[in-house]
C-alpha cells in the first residue's frame, strides 16, 4: 500500500513539473541491496534503449540512503561510455537529509554546475508539497524550510536568487 502511495505522489509531482513520460521500475523502497545490481543495471539500460537521453541525473555516491548509492552505481553502469552511448553528460545532485548526512571523510557533495531555478522555485515547492510523505517539520533538513532556504544559498553563492546545484560526472563533447 505505501508504494502505490508513493507512486500515487511521484506521478502527481511528475505532473506539477510538466514531466510527460517517467518509468517506475517497481524496486522496494529502501531495500535496493536485495535486488542484484545486473538486474537493476539491466531495467535501466531497457528504458536508456527506448529513450536514448543525452543527459542524465542521479544521486550523489556518498548518499547515506543505500537505495540512492545503488541507483547511482546501476546508473554508473548502464551509462558507461560503450561505442553508440546516446549518453553524453551525466550529472549528480543532492537530496537534503541523505547527501549531508554520510559518515565524514567519504567524497563530499561538491557542486560545479548551478542553474538558476530562480523563475521556477515556487514550481519546485509545489511539485515537493505533492510528494509530502517524503517531508518533514523544520529544523528537520528535509523540511520545505530548508528546501527553500538550500535553493537560496546555491543561488547566492553563484550571484542568483536561487539555483540547483549539480555535480558533472562525465561530458563527451
Amino acid at each position: 500500500m505505501e508504494q502505490k502511495l508513493r507512486n500515487a505522489a511521484a506521478v502527481h509531482a511528475l505532473d506539477i513539473l510538466g514531466v510527460k513520460q517517467s518509468f517506475m521500475l517497481g524496486f522496494p523502497d529502501n531495500r535496493m541491496d536485495s535486488i542484484p545490481l545486473l538486474e537493476i543495471v539491466q531495467k535501466l539500460e531497457s528504458v536508456l534503449e527506448q529513450v536514448k537521453p543525452h543527459v542524465v541525473y542521479t544521486h550523489h555516491h556518498g548518499d547515506l540512503n543505500i537505495d540512492h548509492r545503488i541507483a547511482h552505481q546501476a546508473v554508473m553502469t548502464a551509462c558507461r561510455p560503450v561505442p553508440g552511448t546516446s549518453v553524453k553528460e551525466i550529472y549528480t545532485f543532492e537530496v537534503l537529509s541523505s547527501t549531508e548526512w554520510n559518515t565524514p571523510g567519504l567524497t563530499p557533495f561538491i557542486p560545479n554546475v548551478y542553474v538558476d531555478i530562480s523563475e521556477y522555485l515556487d514550481i519546485k515547492i509545489q511539485a515537493i508539497s505533492a510528494y509530502a510523505m517524503e517531508m518533514r517539520d523544520a529544523p528537520h533538513s528535509r523540511s520545505m524550510v530548508n528546501i527553500q532556504q538550500q535553493a537560496g544559498y546555491r543561488g547566492y553563492s553563484m550571484g542568483l536568487y536561487s539555483a540547483e546545484a549539480f555535480s558533472l560526472i562525465r561530458m563527451i563533447l
